[in-house]
């Protein structure tokens, strides 16, 4: 069989079930760790529960796939996981979605594994997302859930350093009430509220313009230039407030 007859027999199998998103929706793509828990615990000694200088790989990562080839007008990150939010308007690889979830993931993976020095993987996946209340809707989500984990772990981790095994520290906090585990921590001399932002909140990324005065040497004189940079907000607002400033980013790139 010629190659041509091969190529016309084979790709469709390959193509098969290609979906492409539909314009005028939105695409937010998670990224999420691949067995991080053992990476970070026990092949890696990170301080537990959060660890800056894990907390800094993960930055940068966010901010390599912010810069990578898509168009994307926030991106958030929490624990082991990165959400993306790409311009509606982005056409990208005709908005085929397996070309976002894979290279996303490899991205994300050689960026990581590049800055550790040892390999770190992660797989991805797309929400499409058809009004901005729901774009809002689910970083509120993925902020109410770094809240709650952040929660959990500080009890989980306080409990395991007082010598609690993993089985009986779990079930201490199981079920438990919000109010029930910022008592204890209190109790036991940690105030959750005083803990850093970051750690309770996640950390937001978005474009803005930043202005340098540079001399010219072909006319001989200072000029003003803009260019984009990425902000990093380590201080996410709390409630309806964050979910405010997430309707700004979108509305700004409109």
């Amino acid at each position: 069989m010629k190659f041509d007859d091969l190529d016309r027999k084979l790709r469709v199998f390959e193509t098969a079930y290609d979906f492409s998103v539909p314009p005028n929706n939105y695409m937010v793509a998670r990224i999420d760790g691949r067995g991080f828990t053992r990476l970070t615990k026990e092949v890696h000694s990170f301080e537990r529960p959060f660890d800056v200088k894990f907390r800094d790989l993960m930055v940068e990562t966010v901010k390599h796939l912010m810069t990578c080839g898509f168009h994307v007008i926030y991106a958030y990150t929490e624990s082991d996981e990165i959400s993306l939010l790409f311009d509606i308007n982005e056409n990208a690889f005709s908005r085929k979605s397996r070309k976002y979830t894979s290279i996303l993931a490899g991205e994300a993976s050689a960026k990581f594994s590049l800055l550790l020095g040892a390999l770190g993987t992660f797989d991805c996946r797309l929400s499409i997302l058809p009004r901005v209340q729901d774009v809002v809707d689910y970083f509120r989500w993925r902020h109410e859930d770094a809240h709650r984990n952040a929660l959990n772990a500080h009890c989980y981790w306080m409990l395991r350093n007082q010598g609690e095994t993993p089985t009986l520290a779990s079930k201490a906090i199981e079920k438990k009430s919000t109010k029930f585990k910022n008592e204890l921590l209190f109790q036991n001399g940690i105030n959750f509220n005083d803990l850093p932002s970051w750690q309770k909140r996640g950390i937001g990324f978005y474009w803005t313009t930043e202005e340098k005065t540079g001399w010219n040497p072909k006319l001989n004189r200072e000029e003003v230039t803009k260019r984009k940079v990425i902000e990093t907000e380590f201080e996410l607002e709390l409630g309806q407030a964050y979910s405010n400033f997430v309707a700004d980013k979108i509305k700004r790139d409109e």
